[in-house]
This record gives structure tokens, C-alpha cells and sequence, in this order.
């Protein structure tokens, strides 16, 4: 049994990523920075690249922010492992490698993308140039990021205070399928292992 969720795990962690470097390098190697593909009114394509974190959020600095993932998708691997020695409920360890595997996902974008692509102006496409040749250094390439749902828009009224007028959208973050799995793992943590969790940390 415990055999069967390190392979279960394992491959979760690398159909994530596999899935996640594919579409990614379709993007990038496919469509211009900034370009939209409409599937329909509340579903894009929209090519963005970040420094940042899950959904584009900023922590720290470029090279900090990947030392960072390295260091937690290693810890999160070791707690996995430990976990199925431990004989852990199937579910919570798959839930667990979404997350480690999304994490990883984006690793790879800040490892290696810098030093494998150039970064041309729209409406040229990036394209492959060759080790060490690219538009950054090693540990400092962005992530590109492509699923934008931006599901319901609206305007303020003008006579509120401070927001008045401003136009908003919900839901306006733009993330990658890495994000995607991240987001599913740790809603699906909440919502059925929180207890589980919460002993597992305490042991």
C-alpha cells in the first residue's frame, strides 16, 4: 500500500509538471508578450510574464523568491515521503504533491527560461537561442503565466468615496496550470484534511 502512493505520488508530481512546461512553452514560443486569444467572454489566453509569486504576487527579490521554492518544494517532498511512511490517507497525499509538483512547475521558468529565450517586443515571439544566450541569468527567468477568467466586470458608481467610477473585474488574477494545481491542493486540504494537517505538523 504504501508502495502504490509513492507511485501515485510521483507520477502527480510529474504529469503536473510536464503538463504545466508544455502548455508554458507553447505560449511562449507561440504568442507575443501581452497577446489575447478569446475562447469566449469569460475565458482568455492572455500571455503575461511575472517575477513574482503564485498569481503573480511579489515576494522579495527574483533570485530570493526562487531559492525560496527550492527550499519548499524540498520540504514539502520530504513531508510527503514522510507521510506515506507514515500510511497517510491517499487523498491528503495527493492533495500534497499538486501542491509540491505547482510549486515545482514554476521553478523551472525561473532556472532556465532566462538562460534558453530571448525577450523580444510584441509583436515579434520569443524563441529558443541557445545556452547561456538568453534575456536573464540563471535563477532569474519569469514565469509565464496564460489562464485569465475574468468572469464578471463592472463599474463603481461615481459617487462612492475613493472607488468611485473605477472599473473592476472578478476574477482578474492570470496564473499557469502550475498555479492551477497549487490552488486545487490546498482548497482540497481546507476543505476535507485541515484536522489531518494540523496532527501531521504536530508530530
Amino acid at each position: 500500500m504504501k508502495r502504490n502512493k509513492a507511485i501515485i505520488a510521483i507520477a502527480i508530481f510529474l504529469l503536473v509538471i510536464i503538463i504545466d512546461q508544455i502548455i508554458k512553452l507553447e505560449v511562449k514560443t507561440s504568442m507575443f508578450l501581452g497577446q489575447k486569444i478569446y475562447i469566449t467572454d469569460w475565458f482568455q489566453l492572455y500571455f503575461v510574464e511575472n517575477d513574482g509569486f503564485a498569481f503573480g504576487w511579489k515576494l522579495g527579490g527574483k533570485v530570493f523568491l526562487t531559492i525560496f521554492r527550492i527550499v519548499a518544494v524540498s520540504a514539502i517532498c520530504w513531508f510527503i515521503c514522510r507521510e506515506i511512511k507514515n500510511n497517510a490517507k491517499m487523498g491528503y497525499i495527493i492533495c500534497l504533491s499538486l501542491i509540491a509538483a505547482g510549486a515545482a512547475g514554476n521553478i523551472f521558468d525561473c532556472l532556465f527560461y532566462g538562460l534558453i529565450f530571448n525577450d523580444p517586443l510584441p509583436p515579434l515571439v520569443a524563441q529558443y537561442v541557445g545556452w547561456a544566450h538568453g534575456y536573464s541569468d540563471f535563477l532569474t527567468g519569469k514565469v509565464v503565466d496564460m489562464f485569465y477568467f475574468p468572469l464578471i466586470e463592472w463599474d463603481m458608481p461615481t459617487w462612492m468615496p475613493i472607488y468611485g467610477g473605477e472599473h473592476c473585474i472578478f476574477f482578474s488574477p492570470i496564473f499557469n496550470f502550475a498555479d492551477a494545481a497549487i490552488s486545487c491542493g490546498v482548497v482540497a486540504l481546507l476543505l476535507f484534511y485541515y484536522k489531518t494537517v494540523n496532527v501531521s505538523l504536530h508530530k
